[in-house]
């Protein structure tokens, strides 16, 4: 009971720092990864971000690239975002969310604290319960927040892939809009 106990007091109080509080200096690699471990709320030691993890996840463009061999504050962002929801979500589908957040008017450090509001709404709603759950055995928690999980899944899946198909639409109509443009300037000439 005390493990769960100590669960509940880490979902209520652990968050990842706001915007204004991420170091405002370029940090190397091994200070990047020592960073994040204080970061993003983790138990066992196999999940945290590696170095060969920012390199991948900057080579295919999910997070901006070093400047140089530092990085910002712009970038523990990104790693903060990334860490939290690589364990519920595809890479696919976070650089779809990351791009989809940051198109517009939205600037990184608006983004990251609407992300950290949601993220902390989330931990208390998970936090809340724990309460009340005295006598049942581990394996029935363990379900609970499991179909919690599915059930949110479910529901984050439907999400992106209504996006995914605005999108594909908006993507459609901007192309035909250019060959209708084309078109029309083809007539033109000729």
């Amino acid at each position: 009971m005390k493990d769960l106990n100590e669960l509940r007091d880490n979902l209520q109080g652990q968050r990842p720092v706001p915007w204004e509080q991420l170091p405002d200096f370029a940090l190397y690699m091994d200070q990047v990864l020592s960073y994040m471990e204080r970061q993003v709320l983790r138990f066992d030691g196999d999940d945290g971000l590696t170095a060969a993890m920012v390199n991948n996840y900057t080579k295919s463009g999910l997070a901006p690239r070093a400047e140089g061999k530092k990085y910002s504050r712009e970038h523990l962002a990104y790693f903060t975002v990334i860490c939290i929801l690589k364990r519920v979500m595809s890479t696919r589908d976070m650089d779809l969310l990351i791009r989809e957040e940051l198109k517009g008017e939205r600037t990184v450090p608006e983004s990251y604290k609407a992300f950290c509001e949601s993220l902390d709404k989330a931990m208390k709603i998970t936090a809340g319960e724990l309460d009340g759950r005295e006598g049942r055995t581990l394996a029935d928690d363990a379900i609970h927040f499991a179909l919690l999980s599915y059930a949110a899944g479910v529901a984050s899946s439907h999400c992106v892939a209504m996006l995914r198909k605005q999108r594909g639409q908006e993507i459609r109509a901007s192309r035909k809009a250019q060959e209708s443009k084309a078109a029309r300037k083809g007539k033109e000439r000729g």
